[in-house]
């Protein structure tokens, strides 16, 4: 075959198939931002695999490793929690353990941070287009935000840390006492033109150390003939007891021990607590093991940080003295029926004095704080976490251990399921100037033995707590708003909430 007809060949050859190009050294765009992403969303999900797959692979074993580890403690204190949530509450709540979960926390956040700039490296962004170069960055930032909320949770666990360790003390726990852990309640009051500080509100909480049914138990802050029992501080320093008459209220005990806190043995935290904590255990006849005491008026701020109470007004209440509102010059008016309340009309509605007895007012502080109770749940908590935290930085004074957290902790998920039963030691019930202390322990018992007696948390209905806590319940069986308060002073005791055997229903708007 001669060079003429070689060269026909090979035309004929070449036309029929398309000559082969060397494309080596070329790259496709397409792959290479696929390559990159999927880098990015490894280290998202198992930080440090990008690292094995193209970077530093010891890096990036180390990083799965602790990955690993943290998912396995994560998954063994579910666990616990699913066999006991007291042990899990209990180490979660620790000051220690909360300190290592801080360090713990800003570590992973730093390291997946680094972990995901370090991704964005390996996949190369200078060999991508422009376009695909802004989109990657603008993955990433997204993508660091994970980081930035587990930044943010650390320093959240950071604040937990600080409150429960400036709140609570570090102390033992006290056990339960026939059974019944009892807690005082008390609504400090300071404001202008008073001597000292005076518990205006004095609530008793009992409740079952093992079912968290419980008691709320309320005393007028004008009770009178206080004795104490024998062998406590206070019968040592008043044998004769508090009982000098209109002079001698159950409210200004407090500030009668704070006057005379050198004559309290050496050590006493808080003479005015313990004078009152002991008046209280005579009238009741329980042993109380903690005391909680809340500032009315950094109640206001703290009703503010959980987004306001739902809250069942009885009756149109004035905001304002009783002069400004017999002047008309009050500042505004509560309505009646189911409002949401901020902090400036929950503290109003529980302190007004106008138009009112003190007695209805007991009832409404009451009220208030069940409704705080019953909607301080852990989703508002974690949702407004900082602002709760801020907000009761001395609001609140305790001598609730750290070590009882856990514990009451998991008695008040219980108790948030279970009718509260309230009696309010108040006209009709008796007269706080002029009273049998025999007929108010037993009062006290009836209560305690009708709360236990309650079949289920989902009973609509019940006996009434004592023959005579139902004289309380007798005039207003089934509490309705009305428009307005009767002129200044009404029947005591006829209020709809004096005593009933489900607070929650009552106060609290559902």
């Amino acid at each position: 075959m001669g060079p003429e007809r070689g060269a026909a060949v090979l035309e004929r050859r070449s036309a029929d198939r398309p000559i082969r190009v060397d494309t080596r050294g070329r790259r496709d765009p397409r792959r290479d931002r696929r390559r990159a992403v999927t880098l990015l969303v490894l280290t998202l999900v198992l930080p440090g695999s990008a690292q094995v797959a193209a970077g530093n692979r010891a890096v990036g074993r180390v990083a799965l490793k602790v990955w690993a580890g943290l998912l396995g403690t994560a998954v063994l204190l579910g666990l616990l929690a699913l066999v006991s949530r007291e042990a899990a509450l209990g180490l979660l709540t620790h000051r220690w353990t909360l300190a290592a979960l801080q360090v713990v926390l800003f570590a992973v956040a730093l390291g997946w941070a680094g972990l995901l700039v370090d991704a964005w490296r390996l996949g190369r962004p200078d060999r991508l287009p422009q376009r695909d170069r802004r989109g990657l960055l603008a993955l990433l930032v997204g993508l660091l935000l994970v980081p930035a909320v587990v930044a943010w949770t650390a320093g959240t666990v950071g604040t937990a840390r600080a409150a429960l360790t400036s709140v609570f003390a570090d102390s033992a726990a006290a056990g339960a006492v026939d059974g019944r852990y009892n807690v005082l309640l008390l609504g400090g009051d300071s404001g202008a033109g008073r001597s000292g500080l005076r518990p205006d509100s004095i609530q008793l909480a009992s409740v079952d150390a093992e079912t968290g049914k419980a008691v709320l138990l309320g005393f007028s802050r004008e009770t009178e003939m206080i004795h104490f029992e024998e062998g406590s501080v206070m019968a040592g320093l008043l044998p004769d007891g508090w009982a000098c008459g209109d002079e001698c209220l159950l409210n200004g005990l407090y500030t009668w021990a704070v006057d005379h806190a050198d004559e309290f043995p050496a050590g006493t935290g808080d003479p005015g607590v313990v004078a009152t904590r002991e008046a209280v255990e005579w009238l009741t006849g329980l042993d109380v093991q903690y005391y909680v005491m809340v500032d009315l008026k950094g109640f206001r701020s703290l009703v503010d940080a959980m987004g306001g109470l739902d809250i069942n007004v009885q009756r149109r209440t004035p905001m304002g003295s009783q002069y400004e509102v017999d002047s008309g010059q009050e500042k505004g008016w509560i309505e009646a029926g189911r409002q949401h309340l901020d902090g400036h009309d929950a503290l109003w509605y529980a302190r007004s004095r106008a138009n009112s007895s003190n007695y209805e007012r007991m009832a409404r502080q009451r009220c208030v704080v069940t409704a705080l109770v019953k909607q301080l749940d852990p989703q508002t908590v974690l949702r407004n976490f900082g602002d709760i935290v801020d907000a009761t930085k001395g609001v609140f004074s305790t001598d609730i251990p750290q070590s009882a957290l856990a514990p009451l902790a998991e008695l008040g998920v219980s108790t948030k399921e279970q009718k509260i039963t309230s009696v309010n030691f108040v006209p009709p019930l008796i007269d706080p100037w002029d009273y049998d202390p025999a007929f108010v322990r037993q009062t006290v018992a009836d209560a305690l033995a009708a709360a236990e007696a309650e079949p289920s948390a989902s009973a609509s209905s019940s006996a009434p707590a004592s023959p005579a806590a139902a004289a309380g319940n007798a005039s207003s069986p089934e509490p309705s708003p009305t428009e307005s308060l009767p002129p200044v002073m009404w029947n005591p005791g006829s209020d709809p909430d004096a005593n009933t055997e489900d607070l929650a229903d009552v106060c609290a708007a559902g």
